[in-house]
């Protein structure tokens, strides 16, 4: 655990430059199952070669329990402010598991977490870009304080009731989004060839979807949907899915 802030961190820095997620749901007919946030990014691990805290990295493969580390934390944690601990509270329900091995240019991150209530997980896009807000420093010392979590700009609000699922996103903090959006303009050319993917599993056949371009399985039942990364973080409210299952 001793080498995660470094690496996370650079995980960070390099997702801003080009990357390719994939979101994935799967939705029992009570309203459970899990989430999961995939990031793949071995294409770039040559860009990231010269980066000098990657250099004398030996590979990882490890998972991080969002919910014991913050136990182990606790006390660190009690001297932060109540704004954010209320942060780093949020990503109390998910675990992370990271692969990096930069001799192999091997990197995959995933965020995932069960629900009993899908709407118990409508932090998991900001809980992702956050995963560098907690964790051991690079020298090992395991009293430090985590860093403050970011402050997010959006929300993805998840719902599933009945026959209908929903996903939308609302901006919460304007005037930090645009900023968000101006940062990635020296970016775009790297960024036009990112994508976002949401691979849904439902329990019943898909009746509707509100989206041109969704792609279903043999069985109807789980949908695939690919949009621009570049797109989703600029217009991210335009992002709004519907899915109408049968009964």
């Amino acid at each position: 655990m001793s080498r995660l802030r470094p690496l996370i961190t650079i995980f960070i820095t390099v997702m801003v430059v080009a990357c390719n997620f994939t979101e994935e749901i799967y939705i029992n007919d009570d309203g459970s199952g899990k989430l999961s946030i995939n990031f793949d990014a071995n294409e770039l691990m040559s860009m990231a070669g010269s980066v000098d805290s990657l250099k004398q990295e030996q590979p990882v493969d490890s998972t991080i329990v969002f919910k014991q580390l913050l136990e182990e934390k606790k006390d660190s944690i009690s001297k932060l402010s109540p704004e954010e601990q209320a942060k780093l509270k949020k990503l109390e329900p998910f675990s992370m598991h990271m692969v990096m091995n930069p001799e192999a240019q091997e990197m995959r991150f995933e965020l995932f977490s069960e629900f009993k209530k899908i709407n118990e997980v409508n932090d998991a896009f900001n809980a992702f870009q956050s995963a560098s807000a907690i964790g051991p420093t690079p020298g090992g010392g395991s009293q430090a304080p985590p860093m403050p979590a970011n402050e997010p700009t959006t929300k993805v609000n998840y719902d599933f009731s009945g026959n209908t699922f929903s996903r939308t996103i609302e901006i919460i903090d304007q005037e930090l989004f645009q900023k968000s959006v101006d940062s990635l303009a020296g970016a775009e050319m790297f960024l036009s060839g990112s994508t976002y993917t949401f691979k849904y599993h439902f329990p019943r056949r898909v009746k509707n979807v509100n989206v041109e371009g969704a792609t279903f399985s043999m069985d109807g039942k789980t949908m695939i949907y690919e949009v621009s990364f570049l797109d989703m973080m600029k217009t991210p409210e335009a992002i709004k899915l519907e899915v109408e299952l049968e009964d």
